[in-house]
């Protein structure tokens, strides 16, 4: 059960504490390491994105935090990819 709470976690979030995203935050470079992982289906690169995010100015802590959780499993759909994506 751990590991179907884990892939709920990537896809939906926390639906109790939404996350806006800034449009500001969809640098070129924050869209390409998205994309990538998104066609490769390799989210080794999350905590590079992450930083990317930071960089382009987000301070959200659920956005980052989910980025940065070494324990989490990140799946195609995951909500953060997605928001950057635009695909929400």
């Amino acid at each position: 059960m751990r590991g179907i709470a884990d892939l709920y976690r990537c896809v939906m979030g926390n639906p109790f504490q939404p996350v806006t995203f800034a449009p500001s935050w969809r640098t070129d470079t924050v869209v390409a390491l998205a994309r990538g992982m998104y066609e490769s289906r390799d989210f080794s690169a999350m905590p590079i994105l992450a930083d990317a995010l930071q960089d382009a100015g987000c301070n959200e802590p659920a956005l980052l935090d989910h980025c940065r959780d070494t324990k989490q499993t990140h799946v195609r759909g995951c909500w953060v990819v997605d928001l950057v994506l635009g695909l929400e």
